[in-house]
């Protein structure tokens, strides 16, 4: 198993009935000694950009709900690390943040290709220790990231293409059910 490092994706184990993180695959932004961050790849949110954000009218971009910290806040991650300053480089092709206003007019100016970003409301956090400690109970598998499933996989499928990444040994797990009980 892969160590719980920034750049990799955290897989809910099955039978996680946690109501923010049943079945979601989370891309782990940051992980040190004070806490991690990281953001819910699969679980969009109601609204697009351009009803959350005046500035965006006429870009119905897809958002997403980045976990339950902050709801208030927008984030997002996209693969233009030299056009965005600002922007924390986390793997080769794949960045967090930068300054949104450029964003903004490459958005608008049509500069960029949208399906190179995603944006988030709120965040997945935790404090220091407790992700490890959520890994003892085995709360979650941990895999590499990689710009197909951050990026190119459809939300309702990245967390059976996430778990189909771990190899044979795991891919039984994606016909679990949530609830073994009721069986």
């Amino acid at each position: 198993m892969k160590p719980l490092q920034e750049n990799s994706i955290l897989i809910a184990e099955p039978f996680l009935k946690d109501k923010d993180f049943m079945r979601t695959v989370v891309y782990l932004c940051k992980h040190t000694k004070e806490g991690s961050v990281g953001f819910v790849l699969n679980r969009l949110h109601s609204k697009t950009l351009d009803q959350i954000i005046a500035d965006f009218i006429g870009f119905p971009l897809q958002v997403y709900i980045g976990g339950p910290v902050e709801k208030d806040t927008i984030h997002f991650i996209h693969q233009y690390p030299t056009l965005i300053p600002g922007s924390y480089q986390l793997d080769h092709n794949i960045c967090w943040g930068g300054d949104f206003d450029i964003l903004k007019e490459l958005i608008k100016n049509k500069q960029i290709d949208c399906t190179k970003l995603k944006f988030f409301i709120g965040y997945s956090g935790w404090s220091a220790g407790q992700l490890e400690d959520e890994m003892n109970e085995k709360s979650w598998l941990i895999s590499s990231a990689n710009s197909k499933i951050v990026f190119d996989t459809n939300a309702n499928m990245v967390w059976k293409e996430s778990v189909k990444q771990l190899g044979e040994g795991y891919e039984q797990i994606i016909h679990y059910p949530i609830d073994p009980q009721l069986n």
